[in-house]
């Protein structure tokens, strides 16, 4: 990871510096020609992210030239041999899957390599100590979807320029989410997305400012705590029953406010560009079933994995068992894509038994139990256990730290009358971290997603004309919104990466 100053979205050279620069530069060259203006986006993007690393962007742009080569060769085309064709796939995969490998699987390899070999009493490997090169996996997903899609002939975009827009977008290049070129290039192929329009500015900075909040106002203060449970837990210290579950509950908290709070900053950003990204989160923590889970978490990643892998597996077209067996396979995959660690495999195998399990129970079972409020709370709280659970071995930096905290959940440890006394002298017994924590969860379970403020967000152009009453709303909502942006300016100047920064 990058060491600060960096180009955070909640940084103050991005929030006052950059994006403003990027806004007014966009629209003023918009004006007066739209190619220019998506030359000039493309190269603020990767402007953004050679601050964060120079030395991994010529990687980036190799990529994007070598993608764009075997795109325009895989399309289908009068002459060409369809043979041809999906073998020049297979080499644009095994290049693009053979460069991610080897940056961020190498190492992983190697150590476990070496377990081996030092259990045999043999001289070890040098581990290889690559640099894994930020973002690399959500560029390297986009791009491997655009060459399926090329191979299918359902890309028609052949401009150069948007293509290096379409990858190197800079809200949605670090982290996600992952983006389909049907999603992407036609707005920038369309003319009124160069044009400043109020109305989307004015959402797009509430939307912005709502995931500032989530991510300085809940996440990271819940952060806190997670670390110093799981750090602690690492260095030994057995947690007890209480500082086991406010750990787990509080990682749950984070990561989703972390991640959901840079989606839906992305999602502002873009609309201030008049772009709009896709849906990223659905109030996933309301899911009543593991299947609606992942049809609300990381929308985009779930997309790719059930078109680009589970659906090429075979899917369900033959057979029940089959079907389990891709499911388990996809998940699997899905949690090594998260990381090079045996903790994000068994967290894809865990969610991969869950949705099995979950399948089973719809084709055997389910169909004989009443629908009804009590089997709706029951299977939330299955669900919302099963997640929290999951997320524990995910967070954690080895098998051994996760069991020992499985161990505290069921009270192994013992059951001090406090919270966190085996962790000494804490700011977290103040209130204001269980505030915190409850408002946390009321957001996550009582209130809608952040992208339906565009209810309640006015258009500027709605409100002219309008009685006084629609101005006072209007007035106490940007009032609202500016005390709320306030806040989290208040909250900057430390450095607080996002979590998916390191996937």
């Amino acid at each position: 990871m990058p060491s600060p100053p960096a180009m955070l979205f909640n940084s103050y050279p991005f929030i006052f510096v950059f994006f403003p620069l990027v806004l007014i530069g966009f629209f003023l060259i918009g004006k007066r020609n739209a190619r220019s203006a998506a030359g000039f986006l493309a190269l603020a993007s990767l402007f953004f992210y050679g601050w964060w690393s120079v030395k991994a962007l010529p990687l980036l742009v190799a990529s994007i030239c070598i993608n764009y080569w075997f795109g325009l060769r895989l399309s289908p085309a009068p002459g060409r041999d369809d043979r041809k064709r999906k073998s020049l796939l297979v080499v644009a995969l095994v290049v693009n899957l053979g460069v991610l490998a080897v940056f961020k699987y190498a190492n992983f390899f190697v150590s476990n390599v070496n377990d081996g070999l030092a259990a045999a009493g043999l001289s070890q490997i040098p581990l290889l100590h690559i640099v894994l090169p930020i973002g690399i996996s959500f560029y390297t997903f986009t791009q491997i979807a655009f060459l399926v899609d090329c191979w299918q002939g359902k890309v028609h975009e052949r401009s150069f320029i948007h293509y290096v827009l379409f990858v190197t977008y800079f809200p949605h290049l670090i982290a996600g989410p992952v983006l389909h070129h049907a999603q992407m290039m036609p707005q920038f192929a369309n003319a009124a997305t160069y044009r400043l329009d109020p109305s989307k500015v004015a959402l797009g900075v509430a939307i912005f400012t709502f995931g500032l909040a989530k991510k300085l106002l809940i996440a990271d203060p819940m952060g806190q705590y997670a670390d110093m449970m799981f750090n602690g837990v690492h260095k030994g210290i057995e947690p007890t029953l209480y500082t086991s579950w406010f750990g787990a509950l509080a990682y749950t908290l984070q990561i989703y406010f972390d991640f959901s709070g840079y989606s839906d900053m992305a999602v502002g950003l873009s609309l201030c560009l008049g772009v709009q990204l896709p849906l990223n989160f659905r109030s996933p923590y309301k899911s009543t079933n593991i299947i609606e889970f992942w049809r609300r978490w990381h929308i985009s990643l779930s997309n790719f994995l059930r078109d680009y892998l589970y659906v090429p597996l075979g899917g369900n077209r033959k057979g029940p068992a089959r079907r389990y067996l891709n499911l388990f396979l996809t998940m699997l995959l899905g949690g090594l894509w998260h990381g090079a660690a045996w903790t994000f495999v068994i967290w894809g195998a865990l969610h991969g038994v869950f949705l099995m399990i979950n399948h089973l129970w719809n084709s055997k079972v389910r169909r004989n139990i009443p629908a009804g409020p009590v089997a709706h709370v029951l299977g939330w709280f299955l669900t919302f256990l099963c997640v929290v659970l999951a997320w524990i071995v995910f967070r954690a930096d080895g098998v051994h730290t996760a069991m020992a905290i499985y161990k505290g959940m069921l009270g192994l440890h013992g059951a001090p009358p406090s919270a966190f006394s085996e962790l000494g002298p804490v700011p977290f017994r103040k209130p204001e971290f269980f505030q915190t924590m409850l408002v946390g969860i009321i957001i996550c379970l009582a209130l809608p997603p952040t992208i339906t403020l565009e209810r309640w967000i006015p258009h500027p152009k709605a409100v002219a004309g309008q009685p006084v009453t629609a101005w006072c709303s209007a007035a106490v909502l940007a009032i609202g919104t500016f005390a709320l942006f306030a806040w989290c300016v208040s909250k900057l100047g430390n450095y607080s990466p996002f979590l998916y920064f390191q996937f």
